[in-house]
């Protein structure tokens, strides 16, 4: 299940966790939305096909970036390949990782009226977090580490993270003139 012998290029631009979590975050905020219009099993299928579209077949189809990973330039890179991960990979990637989201969603639709079952549902989500935070080497979270994937940097993207800083140092440039004038 593991392979311990998987390279460990120390090389490899890896992607920053907090801009892992930002793509992660978006792409989960998006399919929230689209998922939050119905109710029930519906709501489960509109879940299931909008994290397969947004994280696998998006993802072949887009150079190893989500609509996350393209907003924060991160893709997702096969580790041993140095290449974009099949759809198997991406499957089994996603696979994990959403069914660990759509928990946390169930979970935070419950929000704290249920603290046991809250924190119950959103436990595979942190538990995939800390264990990339845990992860020593290249930073895999558990979903990563199955599928025999990494995040890494990448050039092609929007920057959103690099933007926003700039836009926010900029205001608070210009508020600062604006004090000091007075």
């Amino acid at each position: 299940m593991y392979d311990d012998d998987q390279p460990r290029d120390r090389r490899l631009p890896l992607a920053p966790l907090e801009r892992r979590g930002y793509g992660y975050l978006l792409d989960f905020v998006v399919i929230w939305l689209f998922s939050s219009l119905a109710a029930g099993w519906v709501r489960l299928l509109i879940f299931i096909i909008g994290w397969f579209a947004l994280r696998v077949v998006l993802v072949s189809a887009n150079q190893g970036q989500s609509l996350g990973g393209w907003a924060f330039d991160i893709r997702v890179v096969h580790l041993k390949m140095k290449r974009l991960p099949g759809i198997l990979e991406l499957s089994q990637r996603e696979g994990i990782l959403g069914t660990a989201s759509y928990l946390a969603m169930v979970g935070l639709d419950i929000n704290f009226t249920n603290g046991v079952s809250f924190l119950l549902l959103v436990a595979p989500l942190f538990g995939d977090l800390i264990w990339a935070i845990a992860e020593d080497s290249l930073g895999q979270a558990f979903h990563d580490r199955i599928a025999g994937t990494v995040v890494l940097t990448s050039r092609r993207g929007f920057s959103l993270d690099l933007r926003l800083k700039r836009f926010w140092y900029d205001l608070k440039k210009q508020w600062d003139n604006r004090q000091r004038r007075r």
